[in-house]
């Protein structure tokens, strides 16, 4: 008999919209004391600066708004597993429209605040099921959102590692929403039952090809906490580095991960 398939797993479509607006708060928060100098350090992302980096973070939710100004595609052509490995693809076009962005909006506090307001109006007016052609294929709005909850985590961690002592909080809801996705997307990625991996206490899944467990503890287990899950899968950490830290244990003959990550780049 064939192993049952899983159910994708559901997103609280409210739950998810107030997590990417209370992210995206407490960016336009951190970002209104940032000093001119500040915005001028360097990031880990290439030659982007922290100017470029919260840009970006708008544009993360411009997408948003790009997409509802098209017309709806006709079916839905990808599940929101899938978006993460659609990413990569893109980085030229990102890192263009992110620098003209910059040039375009000298005064990014307000550049943010306006995102906010038009967001709002925007989810306001727009059903959850309405179908956006996206980089990744055509989703519905409300899983479109989960993937903005990684974009908007991702990056505030990257502002967090830019500037010294800024510690722009982390919306739990916004932080779950996206270690549930990236988890999910790699059982998608490597599937199979011979190892679970562990992000208490958001995520657990089942992947890799291999012996499969019915009962008690899989033959394989990785676990670790979800910021560090988050950095895993978006190639801010690598898999050598989180265990040398001891970020993340790995126990079982098919718990090295490391060549499934990142998930994303």
């Amino acid at each position: 008999m064939p192993p049952a398939r899983k159910r994708a797993r559901s997103y609280d479509p409210d739950r998810t919209r107030a997590a990417v607006l209370a992210q995206f708060g407490h960016v336009r928060e951190a970002v209104r004391g940032l000093t001119p100098e500040q915005l001028a350090l360097p990031t880990r992302l290439g030659a982007w600066t922290v100017r470029e980096l919260v840009a970006h973070l708008g544009m993360a939710l411009t997408a948003v708004h790009r997409a509802l100004d098209q017309p709806a595609p006709p079916a839905r052509t990808v599940a929101v597993t899938e978006w993460p490995f659609a990413t990569a693809a893109y980085s030229g076009a990102i890192d263009a429209f992110t620098r003209g962005l910059v040039a375009d909006h000298p005064d990014l506090g307000a550049y943010l605040d306006g995102i906010d307001e038009s967001l709002r109006v925007l989810l306001a007016e727009h059903p959850g099921g309405r179908l956006l052609e996206t980089n990744a294929g055509a989703l519905p709005l409300d899983d479109y959102l989960v993937t903005r909850t990684v974009e908007l985590v991702v990056h505030t961690d990257d502002l967090n590692a830019a500037v010294a002592g800024l510690r722009t909080p982390y919306d739990r809801h916004a932080l779950a929403a996206a270690t549930r996705l990236l988890a999910d997307s790699l059982a998608v990625k490597a599937p199979g039952a011979s190892t679970e991996v562990r992000v208490p206490p958001y995520a657990v899944v089942q992947c890799v090809e291999g012996p499969r467990h019915t009962r008690g503890t899989p033959p394989s287990v990785v676990e670790t906490d979800p910021l560090t899950w988050v950095r895993l899968a978006a190639g801010r950490v690598s898999w050598a580095e989180a265990l040398a830290e001891a970020k993340v244990s790995a126990s079982g003959e098919r718990a090295d991960i490391g060549d499934l990550l990142p998930l994303m780049s």
